[in-house]
Parts: structure tokens; C-alpha cells; sequence
């Protein structure tokens, strides 16, 4: 479902990020696009538990042929605050085997048929899946030390009143698994991603989107 046009276009998206209700930061990403590959970089800054961190990532993505499929190469994490580290993953064998250096101790993983993914490649994974009108599916997260297996579940679609975008219709997917999220997609807005409800037993975390510029509108699902 990727586009065979080799071009190149940016998407970028600001959001606010906000724990137990209150607001408590800002993020942005950053989608760099050409033909079947993308340079994803993700910065926030926020107070969690009364310490203030920031977070920053760059990911490196692209579209696998023999698995029809967005798969992650590799990318780079660095979070400083709250659970501070510095992490640099490379993924290999179609994304079923991982090398994950965090401060200079190295890990290896593995899955047997679902490929790791980041967390941005996993959101372009579910955006894919709901494109295609899929509705249930498992994708697998390389955490900092332990890989996560999801079920996701696309429910029926509402309408929410979002500022600045007031009254629109909204795709939720549900993800179950060690963390629980539900992501909300814009079918009017290319099915992009303006809202994710973090599910935590001591914090309820959500990020909603401020603003959104797209330059890959001619692009089919990239």
C-alpha cells in the first residue's frame, strides 16, 4: 500500500501532553518522507512525578516488500529526568532481532514471526492497519529491556470535540498488553493520529494535538 513515487515531503505535529489532567509539557514530531523510507524525530519536555524531563528520539523506518510492512532500522533514544538513559537499537533479520546498547551495555532479542518495532514505527504500523481496514491485530515494542507483545483492537468510530479542530470523528484503537493505550485517528485529517489516552494505574497520561502541517497529501499512506 506504500507508494512506488520516489518523493520527498514532511509531516510535523505538536502536541500537548497532559498527566492526571493538568498540563504538564509539549511534544513534537517530525516525519521526514522519501518514497519508502522516513527519518522520524520526536522531542518532548515535561514534568512527570514533580521531575522535569526530556525526552528525544530519532527514527529511521522503512517499508519492507516481503513483509508489506513499515519496519524499523534502527534508532537512537535519549531521555534525561525521570528513568534517564541514552539508547541506540539496530534491527536486523526483517525486524525479528534487535541490538540494543543502553549507556554502554548491550542486549540482543528476538521475536519469532512479529518484528520488533519502535514506538513511532509502531504508530505508522497501527495507521497502516486501520488504512486497510483491519480490525485486530499484534505488533511487538523493543522496550529499554524487555520486548512487548500488543494486541490491538479498532473499535467504532466517534465524534470528540478536540481544540483547535472542534467536532471530529475519531477511529479508537485499543492496545492491550504491558501498557494500555488507546489511540484516536482523524479519518479527515489522513487518518492521522491526534490523540493517545495512556492508561497508567498510578497516572493517566494523554497527548492531544495543537497543530499539524503536511506537505504529503499527494502521497498514498506514507
Amino acid at each position: 500500500m506504500a507508494s512506488d513515487v520516489e518523493q520527498k515531503c514532511q509531516r510535523s505535529f505538536d502536541y500537548s501532553i497532559y498527566l492526571s489532567g493538568l498540563h504538564m509539557g509539549e511534544m513534537t514530531r517530525t516525519e521526514n518522507w522519501q518514497g519508502k523510507s522516513a527519518v522520524i524525530t520526536s522531542k518532548s519536555k515535561a514534568s512527570i512525578l514533580g521531575i522535569g524531563t526530556q525526552y528525544q528520539q530519532r527514527t529511521e523506518l522503512s517499508w519492507s516488500t516481503d513483509r508489506n510492512e513499515w519496519l524499523t532500522d534502527n534508532f537512537h533514544q535519549q531521555v534525561t529526568g525521570f528513568r534517564s538513559r541514552d539508547m541506540r537499537v539496530t534491527f536486523d533479520n526483517h525486524g525479528l532481532k534487535s541490538r540494543v546498547d543502553i549507556d554502554g551495555d548491550i542486549d540482543n532479542y528476538a521475536s519469532k514471526t512479529i518484528p520488533l518495532r519502535d514506538v513511532d514505527t509502531l504508530a505508522i504500523q497501527i495507521r497502516e492497519n486501520v488504512l486497510r481496514g483491519r480490525q485486530q491485530f499484534a505488533l511487538i515494542r523493543q522496550a529499554s529491556d524487555a520486548i512487548e507483545p500488543y494486541q490491538f483492537y479498532v473499535k467504532d468510530k466517534l465524534t470528540a470535540t478536540i481544540a483547535p479542530w472542534g467536532e471530529i470523528q475519531l477511529i479508537p484503537v485499543e492496545q492491550t498488553g504491558a501498557e494500555e493505550v488507546t489511540y484516536f485517528f482523524a479519518p479527515s485529517m489522513n487518518y492521522q493520529l491526534v490523540k493517545a489516552h495512556y492508561h497508567g494505574m498510578i497516572l493517566q497520561g494523554i497527548i492531544e494535538l495543537d497543530s499539524y502541517d503536511d506537505s504529503c497529501d499527494t502521497m498514498t499512506n506514507s
